[in-house]
């Protein structure tokens, strides 16, 4: 039987299939996590509220919740040139490597996906670039790109 990770008490088996805590007040104040939720915009009067959770953040990048108003005036999703930067702490045999591998572009969408999975801490660097199937190097200059793109 299961039992709570706080103060050790048995946890009913339907509870135990989602939580690892009991509903104690002290039990929930210290194991409860919160979730992320978005306002997603409807119509003048109201939003529509989502949880951000994997398979939404996808939707999001793929461009779901787009108000498609405004949604008229983008182009569709088509691979943007990046730029290459160079690496002046790069040793000459690390920068022969890496002309010597063809460069890999991205969409937009991609990037917003790599994005949000690394700020939310949900997937290592490894995990985005199999999941996207592009290379490390490439799902980390995309990740530099965006954040320069937000701050700037």
């Amino acid at each position: 039987m299961a039992r709570c990770i706080t103060c050790g008490t048995p946890l009913h088996p339907e509870r135990a299939e989602k939580y690892d805590y009991c509903t104690r007040p002290e039990c929930r104040a210290k194991n409860a996590r919160g979730l992320k939720i978005a306002a997603v915009g409807v119509n003048k009067a109201a939003d529509q509220y989502i949880v951000l959770d994997e398979r939404t953040q996808e939707e999001m990048a793929g461009g779901r919740y787009l108000d498609a108003r405004r949604a008229s005036s983008i182009s569709p999703a088509q691979p943007r040139p990046r730029r290459r930067g160079t690496h002046p702490a790069a040793s000459p045999a690390e920068r022969r490597l890496r002309s010597e591998q063809p460069a890999e572009s991205w969409t937009e969408p991609q990037q917003h996906l790599a994005l949000a999975l690394h700020v939310t801490g949900k997937k290592t660097l490894e995990e985005i670039s199999e999941r996207l199937k592009l290379r490390p190097d490439t799902v980390a200059e995309m990740i530099v790109a965006a954040k320069r793109r937000w701050k700037g």
